[in-house]
């Protein structure tokens, strides 16, 4: 059984900054796992598109293009813990954003089939 609680959005002005968290349960983050975990976002009428990736280890990432420099991925797996550090903050990013996990190599994190897994998410909007 695997449970996903995310926090930490809000509103936030355009340029700004806003720290997301992701507390996962169960097998994710066990040594023998090797469960990567992703944020992905869905805006209004959108699909639900990737965001960014982390390995079970944490020594590799991925970004989407239109958050590389801005946002940073890291996790806490003695903590259970997985976050999104979100800098300079534009309208666009206006969305619900959402933690997972996904046993995929790393060509594949960005593809949301992988994930079998999603919590209720948390919404974010940057007002312009």
């Amino acid at each position: 059984q695997v449970q996903l609680a995310e926090s930490g959005g809000g509103l936030v002005q355009a340029g700004g900054s806003l720290r997301l968290s992701c507390a996962a349960s169960g097998r994710t983050f066990s040594s023998s796992s090797s469960y990567a975990m992703g944020w992905f976002r869905q805006a209004p009428g959108k699909e639900r598109e990737f965001v960014a990736a982390i390995s079970w280890s944490g020594d590799s990432t991925d970004y989407a293009d239109s958050v590389k420099g801005r946002f940073t991925i890291t996790k806490d797996n003695a903590k259970n813990m997985v976050y999104l550090q979100m800098n300079r903050l534009e309208p666009e990013d206006t969305a619900v954003y959402y933690c997972a996990p996904a046993r995929a190599s790393r060509s594949r994190w960005s593809s949301v089939p992988e994930y079998d897994y999603w919590g209720q998410g948390t919404q974010v909007t940057v007002s312009s």
